[in-house]
């Protein structure tokens, strides 16, 4: 089904609110007619009754009341769904709540499918499909960042600078296209590598800003992926215990005692941590703890953080500087342990006794590294998943094509082809397809065809 195609017209109908003993439960019912399928079983006259009112009355099942209820109707195409919908504020009691559901289904409604109000807005073309992301991405967020940027999707931010994007992209495309086939448009400015070359470049360094900033709130809403490496029994497993706050690894003196993953998730201030204590990395003839070192190396490239643990109180070992060198490629922050014995190190890292729980040094550079604290509510051109991400990479990537196919002087009738791949896949963010409309985009500028 395509958007702003209409569904069946089925009655669904679910419980809109949890499902504890509350002081009020609302059942919520959408499709055609619902109002007067409501009206069946309900004692308030609200068939002729404008949209957006409430009526008082009883709920009754062959002849038997079955609650007191309040009865919300919404008619016309603006309402959530794009049809006729009617929420029943019924009281909140758990036995209750089930029966006027019941009642429902034993007229004729249909149980609703998970997400299916939702569903029926975007394909009613009510709200896009970033809209509808947002509304699950407010329902789980995490943090204040999260809702806020679900908050945002749901005013239709996303589409608003998606849409320029695509305003700037068709504006590439439409004088290619009227270069091409309708010459005799003599307004047209001429087209050469010169004049669509500072264009798209633009375009692209406007996707790329996007891009940077939606994987920075990506790992504020979804946490930051954070392993913990060392040789055996420098501290790693108290400093996650002390992050943590919690005894959740095994700490002894005894080398090799972590042998697998050990992972907790935490908290500092709006930032999650995503915690991973590996087993020490060393040689050794163990064949259980063997497997933990080789897991511990194969995640060191695939984290958003490396906390490297070094036993600052003893000069460096050859297993330190291998870690060193094993690590250097990464976003990795050296931590200097054992503080409390003597500090001798002379390389660049925090300094921290995980022991005593003494790591602010540390919480504030994993803040300053990530520049959380410069990612405010007020930034507007974010992408909040990633499915969106990848979609706007593969459209910066379909626009790099056409740049380096421009510098290269290839014809513009076939640099166009990567143009419209770009165009497809920022259409696809908002769940819509493309070819239909791009051309009615080049019909509205041009008067073609006089």
């Amino acid at each position: 089904m395509k958007v702003g195609e209409r569904m069946n017209d089925d009655i669904i109908v679910a419980i809109a609110t949890s499902r504890l003993e509350a002081a009020i439960s609302i059942i919520r019912l959408s499709g055609q007619d619902c109002i007067a399928f409501v009206q069946k079983f309900f004692t308030g006259k609200i068939i002729n009754k404008e949209s957006h009112t409430i009526t008082y009355g009883y709920i009754y099942d062959d002849n038997q009341r079955i609650d007191e209820v309040l009865v919300n109707i919404y008619r016309g195409k603006k309402t959530f769904t794009g049809e006729e919908m009617v929420e029943i504020n019924c009281h909140g009691g758990v036995f209750i709540t089930q029966k006027v559901l019941n009642l429902c289904l034993k007229n004729g409604a249909r149980m609703a499918e998970h997400g299916e109000f939702s569903k029926r807005a975007f394909l009613n073309g009510r709200i896009d499909l970033s809209q509808a992301e947002a509304i699950s991405d407010l329902i789980t967020a995490k943090n204040d960042y999260a809702a806020s940027l679900a908050l945002k999707g749901i005013r239709g931010n996303i589409s608003h600078f998606i849409e320029d994007l695509r305003e700037d992209l068709i504006q590439i495309i439409t004088q290619i296209e009227v270069n091409i086939d309708y010459p005799e448009y003599d307004d047209v400015e001429e087209l050469t590598a010169q004049t669509l070359l500072p264009k798209s470049q633009l375009l692209r360094d406007k996707m790329n800003q996007i891009l940077e900033s939606s994987k920075n709130i990506h790992l504020l809403k979804e946490g930051i992926s954070t392993l913990i490496i060392g040789k055996p029994n420098v501290g790693k497993s108290s400093l996650l215990n002390a992050l943590l706050q919690e005894d959740k690894a095994i700490v002894t003196d005894i080398a090799g005692t972590t042998r697998d993953i050990v992972e907790g998730t935490i908290r500092l201030d709006q930032i999650i941590l995503n915690m991973i204590d590996t087993a020490g990395i060393r040689e050794t003839n163990d064949i259980v703890e063997n497997i933990g070192v080789n897991k511990s190396k194969e995640l060191i490239h695939k984290v958003d953080l490396v906390l490297l643990v070094i036993d600052g109180s003893t000069p460096l070992t050859q297993e330190d500087y291998e870690l060193l060198k094993l690590s250097q490629d990464t976003h990795r922050i050296i931590v200097f342990n054992k503080k409390d014995k003597g500090f001798i190190q002379n390389i660049d890292g925090v300094s921290i006794s995980a022991k005593d729980k003494d790591i602010n040094e540390l919480i504030q550079k994993i803040k300053n590294m990530f520049e959380l604290g410069q990612i405010t509510s007020g930034q507007e051109d974010i992408l909040a998943n990633a499915r969106q991400i990848q979609l706007l990479e593969k459209a910066n990537q379909s626009l790099n094509n056409a740049i380096e196919a421009m510098e290269n002087q290839i014809p513009t009738d076939l640099i166009v082809t990567d143009l419209y791949n770009s165009w497809e896949n920022l259409k696809e963010i908002l769940g819509e397809r493309a070819k239909e409309d791009l051309l009615d985009e080049l019909f509205k500028r041009f008067c073609i065809g006089k």
